[in-house]
């Protein structure tokens, strides 16, 4: 049975998409088919040019990945969201992309869809759990089953979170590590292994 899976989310310098990337290998290890799809920028040039590579780095992006649609969610057995932490919370970016989503909650096109989290943070101790627990809240008003890690992969000891994949890049913008990037592979496998017997069990909502 073939299983989709959407990965929608937004980076700034590079973090987050490493972790989606890492994410969607593990769940095409699974025989998923994955979407990687980056949110745009909501603020002007002038504020994009306050942020040195901002720019250079959103055009870069852009290039590689299309815009998170809809049609992409309702395409989707299994959605992960990857954003920056902003305050301890989700990205303005992705937070529109999911408020772009009201017409699928409504028709209730979203329910019985797995659904997981994955963040990056500049700081230790930035936010990175309350980031991912954040999207629990959006992803139960979807409908969505939310597939945490737990602690189901010895590499969530050293990394990551039991919520979510995470990592922490400093002042200097440093790349995720090798074991950052393990718990995010790990986070696809799961993601897509819940998401396969979720479609097999068929429509879970009440007549």
């Amino acid at each position: 049975m073939n299983t989709n899976v959407l990965i929608a989310f937004y980076s700034r310098n590079g973090s987050t998409e490493a972790l989606a990337n890492s994410a969607a290998e593990g769940a095409r290890s699974q025989g998923a088919e994955v979407r990687l799809r980056r949110a745009r920028e909501i603020v002007g040039e002038e504020i994009m040019a306050k942020a040195p590579g901002w720019r250079e780095n959103a055009e870069r992006m852009n290039k590689l990945y299309e815009p998170p649609s809809a049609s992409d969610a309702e395409w989707a057995d299994a959605i992960l969201f990857g954003t920056p932490t902003r305050f301890g919370n989700i990205s303005s970016e992705l937070k529109a992309y999911v408020d772009s989503l009201g017409g699928l909650w409504f028709q209730g096109k979203l329910v019985g869809k797995a659904g997981s989290a994955f963040t990056s943070t500049s700081t230790v101790h930035g936010g990175n759990e309350s980031t991912i627990i954040s999207m629990y809240n959006f992803m139960a008003h979807l409908g969505l089953i939310i597939v945490p890690l737990g602690y189901a992969d010895p590499g969530v000891f050293a990394a990551g979170t039991p919520y979510g994949a995470s990592s922490v890049s400093g002042q200097g913008n440093a790349p995720p590590t090798a074991g950052d990037l393990a718990v995010a592979r790990f986070q696809g496998v799961r993601v897509a292994h819940v998401a396969k017997a979720l479609k097999a069990a068929g429509d879970i909502r009440t007549n």
